[in-house]
């Protein structure tokens, strides 16, 4: 099995209960929903054929929700399209002015108050730029800098520019409560600014009952980079969004950010995901570029936990296939990683108290032995995210009697998650680790695996024994 889990975005291409059953047999451990393309119909019909095929297949594909989140959009044009030429004057409004290639609309009110002269107005990923050279009383001056057609609705960046938009939109707070009500896993919270977007979020949750989702924070900006190290406190991981990334800071600059990111959720024991074009030649070939090859096995190398796909799965005609290629470049890039070395960083961080010290052991014992697995009974999935943390080369097999735990741990490097009848024995343990890293892992007479947990299974709430068994 590999390590580095996969995330695939369901969306018209792979919607059908057929393309999403090749998806899981392909490997996808977490299936995305865009709540920015999708209603509510198609999250239902989602998430019962998702649960359908868990339930035939015995897997446990978690689920994700992805927020719409504050965003400004381009209104209509006439015949809904308009083509921008590069050093042409337009005017930009803020109401509903019908667009045409001389003008167009962004529905931000305040935009004309919060732009600054030679402000850069980004549209659809950057494809088209304006320039603010002016401001009238009802509208901006603007000069094409880079010239495309837009279509009606596409999204607008502003870099640089701090816009008065509350974080949650009452479209949001309800897609939120349709989370809740449809049991999903991870929530990822779009264009947030600061630690305290997510507080918000968690106290809906709260209030909500709900413990279990857990908020993963997109990345793509500047103001969210200035507050990343009390985001990643809040937070369960970080989704490094290139996208809007490469569109609000110079796209120059996004492998570094790419890498610190990964870097310090890693010392912080919090979920990274790398996401965005990994392969998106693949929505119209069969075959990725060199490049993008390249891109998905340096995030690998650098030790993230997930590569996330996005339109290559949502619109694009070979959903399956990239997922599988995906696989396989993950498989070849693990063979290199260098698992001492995320090893030794994160001791040095660890803050040393007794599970953290037991993982620890875990992981180098089980390195130092060639063990086959680590098999962690677990109720809350504490240990598993611990031992994850250190990068052991082989495979963590999290077993618990909960549901929820497992679909938990279903974007941590390493952790295998499966369900199990409630253990209440020692040597109940350790016979069924045997039994199931046979069922599980190919293994030979003599390998080893390493069993660790807390015992008694439900009364300890830390991790206390390390155990070396032979096969």
């Amino acid at each position: 099995m590999n390590k580095t889990k996969v995330v695939a975005t369901i969306g018209p291409s792979s919607q059908s209960k057929e393309v999403i059953k090749g998806l899981i047999e392909a490997g996808m451990d977490v299936a995305r929903i865009n709540l920015k393309h999708a209603d509510y119909d198609f999250c239902m019909d989602v998430v019962n054929k998702i649960n359908e095929l868990n339930e035939e297949l015995g897997t446990h594909v978690a689920l994700m929700f992805d927020l719409k989140g504050p965003e400004i959009r381009v209104g209509n044009f006439f015949n809904g399209e308009a083509e921008f030429v590069a050093g042409t004057k337009i005017r930009i409004y803020t109401d509903d002015t019908l667009g045409d290639e001389t003008k167009l609309s962004i529905n931000y009110p305040k935009l004309i108050e919060d732009v600054n002269y030679d402000s850069l107005i980004k549209v659809d990923d950057g494809h088209v730029v304006f320039q603010v050279l002016d401001k009238g009383q009802d509208y901006l001056l603007c000069e094409v800098v880079t010239g495309g057609k837009l279509t009606n609705h596409k999204g607008v960046n502003i870099p640089g520019v701090r816009l008065d938009i509350p974080f949650l939109s009452d479209q949001d707070k309800d897609d939120i409560l349709l989370a809740n009500t449809l049991n999903a896993d991870f929530l990822a919270l779009s264009y947030i600014n600061t630690h305290e977007d997510i507080l918000e979020v968690n106290d809906l949750l709260i209030n909500m009952g709900n413990d279990h989702i857990g908020i993963i924070a997109k990345i793509e900006n500047e103001r969210a980079l200035e507050d990343l190290e009390e985001i990643i406190k809040v937070s369960d991981g970080i989704m490094v969004a290139r996208g809007d990334l490469g569109v609000e800071v110079e796209v120059e600059r996004v492998p570094g950010i790419q890498k610190a990111i990964i870097s310090k959720c890693h010392v912080a024991g919090k979920v990274s995901i790398v996401a965005t074009e990994m392969l998106s030649s693949m929505e119209d070939s069969a075959t990725p570029t060199r490049a993008e090859v390249s891109d998905v096995a340096n995030a690998v190398l650098d030790g993230t936990d997930a590569v996330m796909l996005s339109d290559e799965t949502t619109i694009g005609f070979f959903p399956v296939e990239t997922l599988k290629t995906m696989e396989k470049i993950i498989h070849s890039a693990e063979q290199d990683v260098n698992y001492l070395e995320f090893m030794d960083k994160a001791i040095r961080t660890e803050t040393k108290d007794t599970t953290g010290l037991i993982s620890y052991n875990v992981a180098q014992t089980a390195n130092y032995l060639k063990c086959k697995a680590i098999f962690a009974p677990t109720i809350s999935g504490y240990t598993a995210r611990k031992i994850s943390r250190f990068r052991p080369s082989c495979p963590i097999i999290a077993a618990s009697p909960n549901l929820l735990t497992v679909k938990s741990l279903q974007l941590h490097y390493g952790v295998l998650p499966v369900q199990i009848n409630e253990l209440k024995t020692f040597d109940r343990i350790v016979e069924a680790s045997k039994k199931m890293v046979k069922d599980i892992i190919e293994t030979e007479k003599g390998d080893k695996i390493v069993v660790t947990g807390g015992y008694p299974f439900k009364d300890v709430k830390h991790t206390n024994f390390l155990k070396i068994e032979e096969l």
